[in-house]
């Protein structure tokens, strides 16, 4: 976890307010499995139900891009060496524990969400939505994004198909969540949202 990273900061915040047990790690140095570098995740996550996570969050605006011309695209790149990272992490913990990608997202003032959108919150007077996709689904279904910077992405599809709230994987119900109830990727912005 980055001290100045107000996307961590926020999540850090939100798990608290949900009981649930955070250990954050600090990403001062890079750390070593078998003898390589490999990144460091930003949390451990123990949830209700003996829920354990390995999570490394993903801070991204909505909408994206400049503010004359917002992009209604809910970001979910990342770098190919935190997935692998990632479901290193979650392997090595061992058995029970599931690598998560936490999209943790800033709403913009010129969106509007309806207040009982499941894990939207509030903190240090920004509003944010926490989702999350297991890093092995992720995994399956990434593909590349730019080659020179190593990056990745789920096409829209997929990610409205695989992405759930955050609070899911705490309850332990993130595969039976509904795919229809997903469809914030596409809806909830678009067609409630203010006019850009």
């Amino acid at each position: 976890m980055k001290s100045d990273n107000h996307y961590e900061a926020a999540f850090e915040a939100y798990l608290r307010s949900l009981g649930v047990a955070v250990v954050p790690v600090v990403e001062a140095r890079r750390s070593y499995l078998d003898q390589t570098e490999v990144k460091s995740p930003d949390f451990i996550v123990v949830g209700p139900d003996d829920a354990r996570l390995v999570v490394d969050v993903k801070g991204r605006k909505f909408p994206g891009g400049p503010s004359g011309s917002p992009r209604l695209m809910w970001e979910n790149w990342s770098t190919r060496e935190d997935i692998d990272g990632l479901a290193r992490w979650a392997g090595r913990l061992g058995d029970g524990f599931r690598g998560v990608l936490a999209f943790v997202y800033e709403v913009l003032p010129v969106v509007y969400l309806p207040p009982d959108t499941p894990d939207l919150f509030a903190y240090r007077d920004r509003l944010y939505l926490a989702r999350g996709v297991c890093v092995a689904d992720y995994r399956d279904h990434m593909t590349a994004r730019s080659p020179r910077w190593g990056t990745v992405h789920l096409p829209a599809d997929d990610f409205r198909r695989l992405v759930r709230p955050f609070s899911a994987f705490l309850r332990g119900t993130a595969k039976d969540w509904p795919a229809d109830d997903a469809d914030f990727v596409a809806d909830e912005a678009g067609s409630k949202s203010n006019d850009f």
